[in-house]
Order: C-alpha cells, then structure tokens, then sequence
C-alpha cells in the first residue's frame, strides 16, 4: 500500500498539537483539509495567544487547552490520553523530554526535526520509542521524503533509467532574509538554544540524500563551513556603535535593515516575517516596531549574539564509493527552492523542486517531468508527511511512514558526524562513528 495513499477511515484519527507555532499550525492544518481523516482535538502552548488561535480555528474546548504540555499529561492521568496521537512541535531542546513523556504513556508521535540537539539524546530517544510495550508509530519533520517532486525522483531512480547512481549533488539556498530571520536574529540563531545550522535547518536535506540512495550504507563523511559574514569583523564602519536597526544612521542603506524587512514591507504582499514573533491578530507598525525594540529581531546582524554558520558544504561517500554533496548558503535569492543533480551511468537528472529533466545518454534525449505539486511548504512535503503519518496511525503500522526509527537516527548521525568533522577538520568514518555514540549513549 503506498505511503500516501489516503483511506476511508471509520472515525478520524485524534490529534493533540504540543507546540502551536508556525510548524504545529501547519501539521495541524492538514486536519482542516481532511476532517474525515484527522482531527486536532487538544492543544499545549505556553503563549495564549497563538494556543487560543489554534483552539479557535479547531473547535478546541476549552478543557482541552493546556499552557504546558506536562499538564496535558497530568489530565490524561486522570482521564486517559487525550488523543490517539501528538504532534511535537516545540523548540528543539525540548524535543527530546517531550517525546520521552509521550511515548511512555503510549502515544504515536510525529516529531518536529531534529530529533533532538544532542547525539545521547537521539540515542536514547530510538531506545525509549522502541521500548515500550506495545509499538507505536514514530515520525520525524524529515518533510522532503513526502513532496510528489521528491517521490516523483524516487521512482526513476528506482525504474533504472539512470543506471547505477554515481553522485549527487544537491543545493540548499536558505534564503538571505530566512537567514537572517532565522539564524542571526531568531530562536535558531545560537546552538546553546537550538542546534547547529546544519542540524537545525538541513538534517532533511542530509536525509534526502539517504532516501535517494536507500539501501547504501554511508562510510565517510567531511565538511567544511564558518561565519562568513554575519559577525563584527564584517559591520559597515557607517554603522558606528549601533546595535540595533532603528538606532542606526546606516540603517537606510543597510541590506539587513529589520526596519525595511519587518516593518516597511506591513502592506505588500509575500512573506510577513513579523508574524512569526509578534503575538497579535493585526501586525501594525506600531506593534512590530515595539517588538524590534524589545526582541532580538532588531538587532544589528553585525552584533547578534549568533554563532551558528552561514555557509557549509557536506560531502558523503556511501557502499561501492557512490559520493553525494550537500552545500547550505544563507546568501541566496531563492528561500528554501533546493536544486538537484543526479548523474548515473545511464543518465543525468537535474531538478529545481518544481520539476526535472532526465537527459538519457543512449538516446540523447531529454525528458520533463512535472509532478502534480500540493500547496503548503516544502513542494507539498508538510502535506505528504502528515498523510502518511495518519495513515499509519489509523493502521497501527510504521510501515506506512516509509521509514523505520533507526533509518530516522541514521539520517540524524550523519549529520552529526558532518558537524564532527567541521569542527575538527578531518574525515569521519560513519561506521566507527555511529558505534562510538552507541557505546556512549549506554554508559
């Protein structure tokens, strides 16, 4: 049965939202879709406005809004759990304790990437879901497995057309104002808080290359990456002392100017930043230029307190000496429009996210594949993984996800092997890795 096939089910599956921000609105949001399929019945978040909003678009009684999401569990001691499954979206050094506490009172669980921020933690987190006494289903964020572009990929590398798979190479350009959003300014911008970038914000882009390649062990891994420019060295002498935009005499000029990104740009159309960290109904500039003020989102990018990298390349070798290459760059037009190039023995695949050309070297001739795209984030992933994370809840069967919780903790070492050997400049033999943090995580 394929893993986003969508059944007719007797009654919807139940949902409990552990974290309303941007991520659980949408994994929430494929309930509204599909009402048959998926209901979001209770919702944890500590800030009342956006755990209202969810609780509102919802029909969420109101006995079933909770602040924390231990109360969530203290009610369900009382009552039974809440719903048949959660979804964890809060941020990501809670992941762990969350899905800890979940999977102990016997829920199916969707978890935001990454698992987790550190590597004991993803150790353990994989121990503790594999052990309960009755199997659940275990899901991770690992979107990019789910969009019609990336199975549509799957499936002509599965059929042999481009022969035996020989490199890959695959970009992501995370966007300059993402960027700067995100990682110098916002809740991803210092690992202490977080994770490191490559963690943070491509360990689905590692996991492509894996999903690609399935079948094919990875063996070596090396990378390279630093702040190349969001750091002092690199502020504008014009800038002077200011540390944030609306104190600067060179914020006019400035292409990292948080006025012109969150408040000059309130009444155009496209992205609103603002949205993601001002908690009202109405951004208006009054309230975004108070939260410049008083978050950091007004900080000078130049003297953010960031330490997480703004460019890296990793490079894989995989069984039989099959190499792929990964390359982050906050500087970048495109946000998030990842490119693809495959090249086998028998063909070459290049592809934008939206679609693809296979040129078959026997014949000479191109082919365009357009896949029929879904809406939503990530080419129609968000949609692909809460489809089949449902599907596989309703069945009671991991197999529906595509994906077993050791092929999740893989996908998630390699990226920490990529961080290991940045920081200390060398090349990481997977295999050893990966059995040096098994062994530590049972000590």
């Amino acid at each position: 049965m394929a893993i986003d096939q969508i059944d007719t089910a007797a009654s919807p599956v139940t949902i409990a939202i552990i974290g309303a921000g941007h991520r659980g609105r949408t994994y929430a949001g494929y309930a509204l879709e599909y009402p048959h399929l998926a209901k979001v019945v209770a919702v944890a978040e500590p800030s009342k406005h956006r755990r209202t909003a969810m609780a509102t678009k919802h029909s969420i009684p109101e006995a079933m809004q909770f602040a924390q999401w231990k109360d969530l569990l203290a009610h369900g001691e009382v009552h039974g759990n809440v719903a048949d499954c959660v979804v964890i979206a809060v941020m990501d050094q809670l992941h762990a304790e969350a899905v800890a506490d979940f999977a102990a009172k016997g829920y199916h669980i969707l978890c935001e990437k990454p698992m987790a921020t550190s590597i004991g933690e993803c150790v353990a987190m994989v121990r503790k879901v594999l052990a309960v006494e009755e199997p659940k289903v275990f899901g991770i964020g690992h979107v990019l497995r789910y969009s019609p572009y990336n199975r549509a990929i799957k499936e002509v590398i599965e059929s042999g057309a481009l022969g035996e798979i020989i490199n890959i190479q695959h970009i992501e350009p995370v966007g300059n104002e993402h960027f700067s959003h995100s990682y110098v300014r916002g809740a991803w911008r210092k690992e202490s808080e977080s994770s490191f970038a490559l963690m943070a914000k491509c360990c689905h882009d590692i996991d492509i290359l894996s999903f690609y390649l399935s079948g094919l062990k990875p063996t070596r891994v090396h990378s390279f990456g630093s702040i190349g420019h969001f750091k002092k060295s690199r502020k504008p002498a014009a800038a002077g002392e200011a540390k944030n935009c609306l104190d600067c005499a060179y914020e006019p000029d400035c292409i990292w100017s948080a006025k012109r990104i969150y408040v000059d740009r309130l009444s155009e159309p496209g992205v609103q930043w603002a949205s993601l960290f001002v908690d009202a109904d109405v951004l208006d500039v009054e309230n975004v230029t108070e939260a410049l003020r008083t978050t950091s989102y007004g900080n000078c990018v130049y003297e953010s307190d960031n330490d997480v990298v703004d460019h890296q390349v990793v490079n894989i070798e995989y069984e039989g000496g099959v190499t792929a290459s990964m390359t982050m760059s906050a500087f970048t037009e495109a946000i998030c429009d990842r490119g693809t190039r495959i090249q086998g023995t028998k063909g070459e695949l290049v592809g934008d996210m939206v679609s693809f050309d296979v040129f078959d070297f026997q014949t000479r001739t191109k082919t365009h594949h357009t896949p029929v795209l879904e809406g939503g984030y990530h080419g129609g992933g968000d949609t692909g993984l809460a489809r089949a994370f449902v599907a596989a809840v309703a069945q009671k069967d991991q197999a529906r996800l595509g994906v077993t919780p050791d092929d999740i903790l893989t996908s998630h070492l390699l990226v920490f092997a990529a961080e290991r050997s940045r920081l200390e400049g060398r090349v990481v033999d997977f295999a050893e890795f990966r059995a040096s943090c098994e062994d530590r995580a049972s000590m």
